[in-house]
């Protein structure tokens, strides 16, 4: 087996007879010599106007061997083993329960939506009738946010964990098995709740349980430790520890900790709108030609700028995607977006998304830990009001946004519900109003043709992270509750699928750490 580092066109690459013969002239040897090529590493470069994947290739000769990769993981039966309480059912909450499995341990998750089969038809109530089920909706059921926020595995906390083994869950549950080599992973809204399905029947079958429709309102507290949570319906469910992976919209636990004065801390998060392109527009701008290849995917793009002391910046880049209506209770209007796995809608949108920290909102001071929650939910509160409809998007042309006018019409969009146009640069805060227009003609020139009377502007992004983070100390535990251990985005610890994945192996790995010291044997 020889390495090759190269760089193909796309034809090259994409098409296997092409990549046989390129691969073997590299080589100085025949085609035929060829039995296998196996990319290990690839990415997409479409600067400077040619357009070329960087790749790394092993190349097998006839005659060498070679077998296809193996992502099983040694899973135990823990159906009598100690039990651990796992609070979501979200990126975190599903890889620390996988990872118990490996390690002897038995998960209880507890998750207040609805299994990810069921959960679909409150997301088709939310788009059609505008009617939100504040348990069971875009954010909130099995696979948490991340099941309808499009499956991207991109992540730049490699140095939180072992990445790829997030990667091979993935593909042992029925990803394509590319994500283990593309620089920018992605599965796809559709195929997601399939391998969230297959994730939870490896659990059921290992002795791991599921609650669904269970809603934690506090946690069980003996001899000052966490012994386990309450539920709404006032049953008490028992474990040697509790792991928080709430996700980021899951409010009333901060309310919670807030009630009963256990460790919060404001934490700075990014709020703007998604902006949205027709996707043949974006393909010319990125791959710098009017007549883009037909192999090439739905081109993507990364933006950032600096903008009077705040970043701004691009988020969820979603190409060939549609925008959904994201709010988890009624009276709040919030946006996100997905796509598919082939990513074939005519449409590209993106989070564009400006920093805020606690001293851009002096007047929230009085609200503490909670002073960036409670600006978040005004905002959200504000554009609803506007619309007077759940689920209505403010909508408004990107170049009026830009010149401080109101819109007549918008262009034709993506989103899943319904629309009202109106002046966003109004409507939003007038510090993120300003960045965001000053950012938007950074972004053009950088991209030149991305400010264009084409685009729309929806609003509000407001739930790229947390605004709160729950406070832990080095081994994870929340200082004032041994045997809770918060993890994820809704503690403030991640950011992402992979970031909370990494997060939620952490946290249980720490509690097999302390079943460890205290002698208390996984099964």
């Amino acid at each position: 087996m020889m390495q090759l580092d190269i760089d193909l066109t796309p034809e090259q690459y994409l098409v296997p007879s092409e990549l046989t013969r390129t691969v073997a002239r590299k080589l100085c040897i025949a085609p035929t010599d060829v039995a296998h090529v196996v990319t290990v590493r690839r990415s997409l470069d479409s600067r400077h106007g040619h357009v070329r994947y960087h790749a790394t290739l092993q190349v097998y000769n006839v005659g060498e061997p070679y077998s296809e990769p193996d992502y099983s993981s040694p899973y135990r039966d823990c159906t009598s083993a100690d039990p651990v309480v796992i609070v979501g059912a979200g990126p975190a909450g599903l890889f620390a329960a996988l990872r118990a499995l490996e390690l002897g341990l038995r998960p209880i998750i507890i998750d207040r939506g609805k299994p990810v089969d069921e959960r679909k038809y409150d997301i088709v109530a939310i788009t059609r009738q505008g009617l939100v089920n504040p348990d069971s909706n875009w954010c909130f059921g099995e696979g948490g946010a991340g099941t309808y926020s499009d499956g991207k595995l991109f992540t730049r906390s490699t140095k939180r964990g072992d990445v790829a083994a997030v990667l091979r869950k993935f593909v042992e549950h029925g990803a394509d098995p590319s994500i283990m080599v593309d620089a920018h992973a992605h599965i796809g809204t559709d195929r997601l709740s399939g391998i969230i399905s297959r994730m939870r029947q490896t659990i059921t079958e290992h002795g791991g349980h599921y609650l669904f429709g269970t809603r934690v309102v506090d946690l069980k507290i003996e001899g000052g430790c966490v012994k386990g949570v309450v539920t709404a319906d006032g049953n008490t469910i028992d474990g040697i520890a509790v792991i928080l992976a709430t996700g980021h919209s899951a409010r009333d636990i901060y309310e919670l900790f807030n009630k009963r004065q256990w460790a919060l801390e404001a934490k700075p998060f990014a709020l703007g709108v998604r902006v949205e392109h027709p996707q043949e527009l974006i393909n010319r701008l990125q791959y710098h030609t009017n007549n883009p290849s037909s192999l090439l995917p739905p081109a993507a793009y990364s933006l950032v700028t600096q903008v009077g002391g705040h970043g701004v910046f691009s988020f969820c880049m979603c190409p060939g995607g549609v925008i959904v209506p994201a709010a988890t209770a009624p009276r709040q209007q919030v946006v996100n977006g997905m796509s598919n796995s082939r990513r074939n809608s005519p449409y590209a949108n993106s989070g564009i998304a400006v920093t805020v920290n606690p001293a851009d909102v002096p007047q929230y001071t009085d609200h503490g830990a909670l002073a960036l929650l409670r600006f978040q939910q005004d905002v959200e509160q504000r554009m609803h009001v506007a619309t007077g409809r759940e689920a209505t998007a403010p909508a408004q042309r990107l170049t009026d946004f830009c010149a401080n006018q109101a819109s007549s019409s918008i262009n034709p969009t993506g989103y899943m519900a319904s629309t009202a146009i109106l002046p966003l640069h109004e409507l939003l805060p007038p510090f993120v109003t300003e960045a965001l227009r000053k950012a938007f003609s950074d972004f053009d020139a950088k991209m030149h043709g991305f400010l264009t009377s084409q685009a729309n502007l929806l609003a509000v992004e407001s739930r790229t992270s947390s605004p709160v983070r729950i406070v832990r100390d080095n081994s994870g535990v929340h200082p004032q509750l041994p045997g809770l251990y918060p993890c994820g985005e809704g503690a403030g610890y991640a950011g992402g699928i992979v970031s909370s994945a990494l997060d939620g192996i952490r946290a249980i790995e720490h509690v097999s750490n302390v079943c460890s010291r205290h002698d208390i044997e996984p099964q």
